[in-house]
């Protein structure tokens, strides 16, 4: 008795936590050394291939590494070219007459004080994509994320959309109260017909200039932004919202339909507001906040998406023949000339971009055309706004405010090869399989259960993505692995 093996008991059972999953290698590790071939309980042996996955990541292209550089140095290249151009403008006096093209507004009227539109607003709109570019990267990096941190956002990624919403709250609380300014001190107030007036007014205020052309620049830079950061599952859709909203802001200005693109980014603005705090209290867990919000940005969206831009579209349809005569139209204000025929075909639809004098029409044709872009991107609004009344339905079933429609990254660069994935219960038996110690007297109580050095330690559920529902509970373990009789 006293040469031979010391007797092994339930109580001696000891279990080992059950090792935490990780990925290398493209496998999952980290289930231990060879499991045994069979325990001393007398239990067949454990499976000896490991249930696994693996994932493969695409291999970057040129374009991919491109995007990727750009969006590792957005505020090296921003402050780079803005002090490139700045001390270009300050320290060559012969280059001012170009490099003032991408501070000062151009086609300034020194009789009326307005300007006119032309092709050398283009550096502006250059000029403000960088400043865009360079601005959200560092307010997002050095404001928001920290302050994301503080305000209890737990996850990085939470963080992240945390700060990207907080930039466009940001903006939009800057760029909405101007807009509205404009729009109220307007003739077309409350007043959809005046939208239409006074056509071809081939001028504008400096700050109505102005707005166009940085809101025209925010949208762009936005379109950048989608395509060289991670890709989100409604990607396609908010790539043709972006083109059609920088295209009809672009066509409206050359066109001198100012008016009307100034009313339409107003009503857009406002939601996106409501929007961008609503999920921001997300992010932070004031979670009845959020759902208060999200009635509120529901509300809105209805009023303004919907009712206010189908009267806008109506208006479209119905007042601009009553009020633009058809034809085309040259000079410049006060000496404009017309209406007469088109020279062309097709010719003088591009001359309003080009010559601020220039030939600009309006027939039919160019009616449906603006027509035809808003009712496109009321079509995707109402895509959206069923996705919208989805999450409200999930919150008035008890649920919580979660915007379904943008918000969840995928992992569209990894492709999974499933070959030699086993069923669940074969990845609950290998993690775990339990293992016998020799344990002393001091970790054995009167009751026939261990000590709490002995205690199982689940992993980590988020370690892998595999969870084990069930399992928490040390006696029900003990049951599954035959540990709780007596040998």
């Amino acid at each position: 008795m006293n040469g031979g093996p010391p007797m092994t008991t339930t109580a001696d059972a000891k279990v080992e936590p059950a090792p935490e999953w990780s990925y290398q290698n493209d496998t999952i590790t980290g289930i231990g050394e060879k499991l045994k071939t069979e325990t001393s309980l007398g239990h067949p042996a454990a499976p000896t291939m490991l249930p696994h996955r693996r994932a493969k990541r695409k291999v970057d292209g040129p374009l991919e590494l491109f995007c990727g550089f750009i969006t590792e140095h957005q505020i090296g290249l921003a402050v780079n070219l803005l002090m490139l151009l700045t001390l270009t403008h300050l320290c060559f006096p012969r280059a001012r007459r170009h490099t003032r093209k991408f501070f000062e507004l151009s086609y300034l009227n020194s009789e009326s004080g307005e300007y006119c539109a032309g092709w050398n607003d283009a550096w502006m709109v250059f000029f403000w994509i960088t400043v865009f570019t360079g601005l959200r990267a560092a307010v997002i990096d050095y404001i928001l994320m920290p302050f994301a941190k503080k305000g209890g956002v737990k996850t990085a990624r939470d963080q992240t959309r945390f700060a990207e919403q907080a930039w466009l709250l940001v903006y939009y609380t800057v760029f909405w109260p101007l807009g509205m300014y404009i729009l109220v001190t307007s003739d077309y107030w409350l007043n959809l017909k005046h939208l239409w007036t006074n056509w071809p007014n081939r001028e504008m205020e400096g700050l109505s200039k102005w707005y166009i052309l940085v809101q025209y620049a925010f949208w762009l830079q936005q379109i950048m932004v989608i395509n060289i950061e991670e890709r989100r599952k409604d990607h396609w859709q908010m790539f043709a919202h972006h083109i059609v909203t920088t295209g009809l802001i672009f066509t409206s200005y050359g066109y001198h339909q100012t008016k009307v693109a100034n009313l339409i980014l107003c009503i857009m603005d406002v939601v996106d507001i409501f929007l961008a705090v609503a999920k921001c209290f997300k992010y932070m867990n004031f979670t009845w906040i959020c759902d208060v919000l999200f009635g509120v940005f529901m509300l809105s969206w209805v009023a303004c998406r919907h009712a206010a831009y189908l009267m806008i579209c109506y208006s479209v349809w119905a007042d601009i023949p009553e009020t633009i005569s058809y034809g085309c139209y040259r000079g410049k204000k006060g000496a404009i000339k017309g209406p007469f025929q088109p020279p062309d075909r097709f010719g003088h639809l591009f001359e309003p971009f080009q010559d601020p004098e220039g030939i600009v029409c309006w027939n039919d044709n160019i009616k449906w055309g603006f027509l035809s872009a808003l009712l496109f991107l009321q079509g995707i609004t109402v895509l959206w706004f069923a996705l919208i009344v989805r999450v409200a339905i999930r919150v008035l079933q008890g649920g919580d405010a979660d915007d379904v429609r943008s918000d969840d990254g995928g992992d569209e660069d990894l492709e999974y090869e499933d070959d030699e994935i086993y069923p669940f219960q074969a990845v609950e038996e290998a993690v775990l399989l339990p293992y016998e110690e020799e344990v002393g007297v001091e970790s054995i109580n009167l009751k026939g259960r261990t000590s709490n050095a002995s205690r199982y330690k689940k992993s980590p559920s988020n370690s892998s993505g595999v969870s084990l529902p069930g399992h928490s509970d040390r006696k029900e373990l003990l049951g599954r692995i035959g540990c709780d009789k007596p040998v």
